[in-house]
């Protein structure tokens, strides 16, 4: 019996023209391609080379002329105002192209780069979808984003014009964005220093503007007239996104149009098996990746209903929120992060607020962002009754690496596996000398040159620094940065980062397979295990558990018997000795856990606070449970 994805990701390797060329008939463009592929100059390989669209004539107008002008496009969700907002094509596309004006009143032309920092409202996405009309490159910068950090992105990219709002909302407070923007702008380089500003004004809080460079959003739409779209070439750039915890030279990640616009719309289908007309729901933020290409980009390209939503997994105003809003908007599929079901699930074990809604309209749940642990997997199964779905990717792939390719072929589920490399991806596990490794060994994970459209092409004013960072240590390949295996049946294992591999007296042990099985330990929530430096072994593993609600039982009962799992499962060669309880683990705003920043603790190292981390008093935390288990004593 043929296997569509084997059939899919096969062709997608011997002949990458055949495939996407196939793939970009979906796509409006102006002019045709003349070659799918151009692989005359590598590394920089570029797809579409000769062809000309607009990303937002194709997320927008097409759709509108096409019959869907009246079908939800976006729905903007936000327990934290209490509105529910739906916005039909022809009433986003209409919004946009006013903003898009109000753009070019400001003298943004193609190739201008716009700076977007913004909370989670629709006009977020407008400014996005505005640049894109008028071929502009906009930068979006999460919004709440430290002044000093927001800074070295204004240099790096010298925006025209920069979009914000007045503030955002977290759960108990608001936070003012204006005085972040300004400080961020005083700190900035003379020459990189914006011409105007764009303050959207929320009702909560309104924010001084300054005269002769600031302007309102509603009076600067007002005074606008509707931009149409201005065809680009197929290379040039839609966005640049600055990875997180940047430092010195940013690393800005560079979206082109054409391999974006193809490799997303065909991915809606092909990965998340849903077409136009579906509504399809990213909990995640527009300043991530995520947020760009499944909250903005994808679905709107597909033609679905897309879900903008302004909360929290929990406590806006619980955890049933993402019940509510599967149940009320009819989702088909859903996409956020394991971090979210881990809190849903601490503060609702039993799943006991998800029996209020009607969910008979959602398929399927796709996890993603990191690793998906085995107990979390389970209760979430256990719980929705459908597949879940984890996948990997990276900010700068745009789409999945590896997925249960879900509108090919559905596999049965591996925990611990994002299942099969997707097709457009070469994915191979290498030595350190850049030899493959056989199945079932843990190495590098690598992928064969050149990535699929959608991809990186280089990063921006920066193409040294793109060949240094992914492509030199592994010729002819893209360095993952991250280390796995794959098993005899070609599921790909993503096990650590490559720096979380660690080296105990000689052996090299994966700190996320000890996770996997302090995750499956019935009281805890969450965990996470770093490597810290030891005299004798050069490095032993230490575990930080985050316990379920209503656990009562000793701390000291729990950690020996979480001692004993990883002993039992991996052995007393991984010297899983210490562990302790914590009441919350230092992360970034998007979820990831920052194991590298409590490693530095721990070794007693000097750290940087991560601009990303959602809360830095965690820190002064982790000290403390490090000093109680013996260690950090130097911070004392």
């Amino acid at each position: 019996m043929s296997d569509p994805y084997v059939e899919a990701w096969e062709r997608s390797i011997k002949d990458p023209n055949g495939f996407w060329g196939e793939a970009a008939e979906a796509i409006h463009w102006y002019k045709r391609w003349d070659k799918v592929l151009d692989d005359s100059n590598p590394p920089f390989y570029r797809w579409f080379v000769g062809g000309e669209l607009n990303t937002c004539y194709n997320a927008l107008d097409r759709h509108v002329e096409g019959g869907r002008a009246d079908q939800a496009a976006m729905i903007y969700d936000s327990p934290v105002t209490d509105t529910i907002k739906k916005y039909t094509y022809r009433q986003l596309r209409d919004e946009v192209a006013l903003f898009a004006g109000a753009l070019a009143d400001r003298g943004v032309v193609k190739g201008d780069r716009v700076l977007i920092y913004m909370p989670m409202i629709p006009q977020a996405a407008i400014a996005m979808l505005a640049c894109a009309r008028i071929g502009a490159i906009h930068s979006v910068v999460f919004g709440g984003f430290a002044s000093n950090e927001l800074a070295t992105r204004i240099n790096d990219a010298k925006p025209k014009v920069i979009v914000s709002a007045s503030c955002g909302i977290e759960v108990k407070r608001i936070i003012p964005y204006k005085p972040l923007l300004d400080e961020a702008i005083r700190m900035s380089n003379s020459d990189a220093q914006p011409k105007s500003c764009i303050i959207y004004q929320r009702p909560m809080e309104t924010a001084p503007l300054v005269p002769g460079r600031d302007m309102g959003w509603q009076e600067a739409v007002a005074a606008a007239k509707p931009a149409d779209c201005v065809p680009v070439a197929a290379t040039d750039p839609l966005y640049i996104l600055y990875t997180s915890g940047t430092t010195g030279q940013p690393k800005g990640v560079v979206r082109d149009n054409g391999g974006h616009a193809v490799a997303l719309n065909w991915s809606m289908k092909a990965i998340y098996n849903v077409d136009a007309g579906d509504v399809y729901w990213a909990a995640s933020d527009v300043g991530w990746v995520v947020g760009h290409s499944y909250i903005v980009y994808a679905p709107l390209l597909r033609g679905c209903t897309t879900i903008l939503f302004e909360g929290k997994p929990v406590g806006t105003p619980d955890a049933g929120v993402f019940w509510r809003v599967i149940g009320e908007h009819k989702v088909r599929a859903m996409f956020t992060a394991p971090t979210a079901f881990r809190a849903i699930k601490r503060e609702d074990p039993r799943a006991e607020l998800m029996q209020k809604y009607d969910l008979s309209n959602f398929d399927t749940l796709f996890l993603a962002g990191e690793r998906l642990d085995p107990d979390t997997l389970k209760w979430a199964q256990n719980a929705l009754h459908v597949p879940v779905i984890d996948h990997w990717w990276q900010t700068e792939t745009g789409w999945a690496i590896c997925a249960n390719c879900m509108g090919l072929h559905q596999y049965p589920v591996k925990e611990g596996s994002p299942t099969k490399p997707a097709p457009g991806w070469n994915l191979q596990v290498v030595d350190p000398d850049n030899k493959q490794l056989p199945a079932g060994q843990i190495g590098a994970l690598v992928v064969k040159l050149p990535l699929p459209p959608g991809t990186l092409p280089t990063l921006y004013k920066n193409d040294q620094g793109y060949i240094k960072s992914y492509l030199e240590e592994f010729p002819g390949y893209y360095k993952t940065a991250d280390a796995g295996f794959i098993d005899q049946d070609g599921y790909v294992f993503v096990m650590a980062r490559t720096d979380d591999i660690i080296n105990v007296a000689g052996h090299r042990l994966s700190t996320g397979g000890m996770e996997e099985v302090l995750s499956d330990h019935p009281d805890v929530a969450e965990c996470a295990v770093v490597g810290v430096e030891d005299n004798l072994k050069g490095q032993v593993p230490v575990g930080f558990v985050v316990l379920k609600a209503g656990v009562t039982r000793p701390h000291e009962e729990i950690i020996n018997e979480l001692v004993k799992m990883v002993r039992d499962r991996i052995g007393a060669v991984a010297s899983f000795k210490k562990a302790t309880v914590v009441k919350r683990l230092p992360k970034t705003r998007s979820g990831k856990i920052l194991r590298g920043t409590i490693q530095k603790i721990a070794d007693n190292k000097v750290y940087k606070t991560p601009a990303t981390i959602d809360d830095p008093a965690i820190l002064d935390e982790m000290k403390d449970a490090l000093v109680g288990i013996g260690y950090a004593q130097a911070r004392q």
